[in-house]
């Protein structure tokens, strides 16, 4: 079996020892995150969940496991020097705290959109961050050339081989924390996380099932399976950005292309309402590349997993506050529970009373309303109006329109964003 040689950037095979190895390692650093059931999640899955809390690390996601692993393999003259990693945000905060934590100086390029709260608690943790390019792949480009005129180290955040055996860690933690599990759920960006879970999992456990999520918006691993290679897919902008990764890594894949037994895609309205989901349900903030395992199966999925007992790995929650409570709204567009509707009404006093009346008496609450008169009905004694309303579910929501019908309201527009 292929050992690890004692640098970050080592070209080399992982296997297993490797994964023990860099437990050991990393041991005290970095947390072992439990590994609850979840009866509320499996009451709606169908499954028995257990979720995998990699969200409660300091950093906010499971790279932790992997950054500390490759900054401890780095030599006394590699960390003098300094490291440098192109990075959405999840693996660049790793680096930070534990570059802080270990004396090592840490440069971490960013795409420009990257996420606000990730890039500003990078430069609170005191690395030096530089913002290039609309994608990983672009700024990748940026960070080598840094390695080349500052002769820095880089760490791959997916497919280097300390990166692959640190995030392994989390393999063989939910093997220890969930007897007789029966399958774990995963969701892939550069594919390092799965290529370290399958590595660990199917030389303890080979009958425990391996199942990837990725968005619908950069699918890179379904592609690199479809071509038997890592090749590069165009990627759009997605509520899961930390998995938006172009091209999976080489090393990556080829441990888990023949370790990973499914993989499936998920779209924006899926991640969103499982955000929904474990805001709710496990008082929980994970961002969309956490939520990626449950979205699988409130998409549908996932149903050949319903009886089986499933852990989720909610591999992080760096999400920026503001875009989280816009997530929440549209989670709750998607779950039917808030309604979007244009009503002509009476101009006459009393019109939009009546109208206000009848969504309470409905139990309906408001959350917005507009009157629109220059762009609304030709007819000068009415009025337009654009509602927001929050509704129980759907049912409730088609009660409420059955008994503005019959207060005479005629109703010009619904917005459904689940179709």
């Amino acid at each position: 079996m292929a050992t690890m040689q004692a640098t970050a950037h080592a070209v080399t095979d992982v296997g297993f020892a490797d994964i023990v190895a860099a437990r050991q390692r990393i041991a005290g650093g970095v947390l072992v995150t439990p590994c609850v059931e979840s009866p509320a999640l499996s009451a709606i899955t169908g499954a028995q969940i257990f979720c995998k809390l990699e969200y409660q690390q300091r950093a906010g996601s499971f790279k932790e496991r992997g950054a500390c692993n490759a900054l401890l393999l780095l030599s006394a003259e590699e960390r003098s020097r300094g490291v440098i990693a192109a990075s959405a945000g999840n693996h660049a905060l790793a680096l930070a705290l534990h570059g802080k934590r270990l004396g090592i100086p840490v440069t971490v390029v960013m795409p420009m959109h990257a996420p606000l709260v990730k890039q500003r608690r990078c430069r609170e943790l005191g690395a030096r961050v530089l913002n290039h390019g609309d994608n990983i792949a672009e700024a990748r480009s940026r960070a080598d050339l840094l390695v080349a005129d500052e002769r820095l180290t880089y760490i791959n955040g997916f497919n280097d081989a300390a990166i692959v055996a640190g995030q392994g860690t989390v393999g063989l933690e939910i093997l220890e924390q969930v007897p007789d599990l029966d399958a774990i759920v995963v969701p892939i960006g550069g594919a390092g996380l799965i290529a370290g879970i399958a590595l660990a999992t199917k030389e303890l456990a080979p009958r425990v099932k391996i199942v990837g999520v990725e968005p619908s918006r950069c699918a890179s691993f379904a592609a690199a399976m479809a071509a038997g290679k890592p090749v590069r897919v165009s990627s759009i902008a997605t509520l899961a950005d930390g998995l938006a990764v172009p091209e999976v890594g080489a090393r990556s894949f080829e441990i888990a292309r023949t370790r990973v037994d499914e993989c499936v895609a998920v779209d924006e309205n899926a991640i969103a309402l499982a955000i929904l989901r474990l805001a709710e349900l496990e008082k929980g903030v994970v961002e969309g590349a956490g939520a990626a395992p449950l979205a699988a199966f409130l998409a549908g999925k996932l149903d050949s997993l319903k009886g089986k007992r499933v852990a989720l790995v909610l591999c992080g929650g760096n999400i920026d506050p503001l875009v989280f409570s816009r997530v929440i709204e549209q989670g709750l567009a998607v779950d039917g529970r808030l309604v979007k509707f244009s009503a002509v009404i009476s101009d006459r006093p009393g019109g939009l009373a009546d109208l206000a009346g009848t969504l309470a008496k409905c139990g309906a609450s408001v959350q917005d309303i507009v009157h629109e008169r220059t762009f609304g009905e030709a007819d000068v004694s009415t009025v337009t109006v654009q509602c927001i309303v929050e509704v129980r579910d759907r049912s409730h929501a088609q009660e409420l329109f059955e008994a503005l019908h019959a207060r005479g309201v005629r109703i010009t527009s619904r917005s459904d964003p689940a179709e």
